[in-house]
């Protein structure tokens, strides 16, 4: 922080709201709750905008609930406003946000005298803000603490300017003119691997499994193209994982740990977001062109499935881990496609209830986690705390049947195929009871804190069973 000691105390500060005070962008913010709670308004947003931005905040804060207190504030310039308030200088709350929005942060804070905000005719921005600010206070009758290029006919009208988080535009002026400046936190790498959820890419390893069950593991051709299926998958699944975020800020900010998301805290802005989910839509389509048609058809419904589950299915009693389980199934659909292998009954059926377990151990989790009352929903999803029995019979009955379904398979004419000495396979029967019903005794101990199939993949336990099951699926094969 470059800190320019102040001369006086003696005239109000106004401070700008977003990416100011806050690290976020109340009107997009408030644009995405809108259409989650009902996305029919979309039809309507286009009329209110051509009506001008003020109409269209005030129209869309009439409509959603807002909690001032769940906001990413920038707590070294907060702590800074603080001071000043407890020195004795009137701070004035000045921005194009809504007003209920504004008024809603003002009253959380409790350290300013006076707010001016957006109404349905006048967005308070750039040039209105600067009028309003000097035939309120006169010319240079007033510090202001902005952050983008708006911002800057108003540090011109002030005596003083603060620089927050400064946009290219606001970072010119600040080096032109010194101006005191408070720095946003340096984004990482680790920042830009959480918003991609890289780790949730352990989950597309499912499109090689159709190569591998096939004994194709040695077709560079058909490893090449699963490989390009992996890929597609990661990217529409960061695509949308960004999406999801966006839509669910509200709700992040009210959980233990996702509210450290990069898009909940404000590390990145829905506009960045909304750009990087776009860029990795159109690599994930390009993919799709140099593999046959059929696997295009697959990315689309993934597409549109986790779009639809980000919006609503995930709100829905039971149809939420059916469609968790469908998804992770789509995986393999995908590699099948993708490499035109042909598709199995009993690779569908086995993953089908597998998955569903392990979609059941999430929901089980996010119960036993919950703080809500029993007759109470658990935040955006379907489940009410006296549920949490059910689900987990539910999921270890699903356990059970993935296990019959593979014995089954085993019995079956379709593995003679494949498999000189079938019996020599039986013991991946017990082998998948002992990683699904070991992750359900570690949910049901609260030990069970990551995602089940990222935990699968990273659990050295779990790793050593699933190398001992394909060394016997390779004798089976040999002898």
């Amino acid at each position: 922080m470059n800190v320019r000691v102040q001369n006086a105390m003696d005239l109000p500060l106004a401070v700008d709201l977003d990416g100011t005070l806050i690290q976020a962008d109340l009107l997009w913010e408030s644009l995405f709750q809108l259409l989650k709670k009902n996305p029919l308004f979309v039809f309507l947003v286009p009329i209110w905008a051509l009506s001008g931005k003020a109409r269209l905040k005030a129209e869309i804060a009439r409509r959603i609930d807002f909690d001032a207190s769940l906001l990413p504030y920038r707590q070294d310039f907060l702590a800074f406003l603080t001071t000043q308030k407890a020195l004795g200088r009137d701070l004035i709350l000045v921005t194009a946000a809504a007003a209920p929005f504004a008024r809603a942060v003002a009253d959380h804070l409790g350290i300013f005298s006076a707010v001016y905000s957006s109404d349905d005719t006048v967005n308070l921005a750039a040039h209105n803000k600067a009028k309003l600010l000097t035939d309120t206070f006169g010319e240079k009758g007033f510090d202001y603490a902005g952050n983008d290029r708006a911002d800057i006919e108003v540090f011109d009208a002030a005596r003083n300017a603060i620089v927050v988080a400064p946009d290219v535009a606001a970072h010119r002026y600040q080096q032109r003119t010194g101006a005191q400046r408070f720095d946003a936190p340096k984004s990482s790498l680790k920042t830009y691997a959480k918003m991609l959820r890289c780790h949730q890419w352990l989950k597309n390893a499912l499109v090689f499994a159709p190569a591998v069950l096939s004994h194709e593991v040695t077709n560079a051709a058909v490893m090449f193209e699963s490989l390009l299926a992996f890929f597609a998958f990661c990217a529409a699944a960061s695509a949308i994982y960004i999406l999801n975020d966006i839509i669910d800020l509200p709700l992040d900010r009210q959980h233990a740990t996702k509210r450290n998301r990069p898009f909940a805290n404000g590390t990145f802005s829905i506009p960045f977001g909304l750009t990087a989910s776009g860029g990795l839509m159109v690599l994930a389509a390009a993919i799709c062109f140099t593999l046959p048609p059929l696997f295009a058809l697959v990315i689309a419904l993934y597409a549109v499935t986790t779009t639809a589950y980000s919006f609503a299915i995930k709100r829905m009693l039971l149809v939420d881990v059916l469609c968790l389980a469908g998804l992770y199934t789509l995986r393999i659909i995908g590699g099948k496609a993708a490499a035109n292998l042909p598709l199995s009954f009993w690779l569908i059926a086995f993953s089908m209830f597998f998955f569903l377990s392990l979609a059941l151990v999430k929901r089980y989790v996010e119960l036993q986690t919950s703080k809500v009352s029993e007759r109470d929903r658990i935040a955006g999803r379907g489940y009410r705390p006296e549920d949490i029995f059910i689900v987990g019979q539910a999921g270890i009955a699903s356990a059970f049947t993935a296990a019959l379904v593979l014995a089954l398979y085993i019995q079956s004419q379709d593995v003679i195929g494949f498999y000189t000495s079938p019996w020599l396979i039986w013991p991946l029967v017990p082998i998948v009871l002992y990683i699904t019903i070991r992750i359900w005794i570690l949910a049901y101990r609260r030990e069970m804190h990551d995602d089940p199939v990222v935990f699968i993949a990273t659990d050295w336990r779990s790793q050593l069973f699933v190398a001992i099951g394909a060394v016997f699926m390779l004798i089976g094969s040999i002898f």
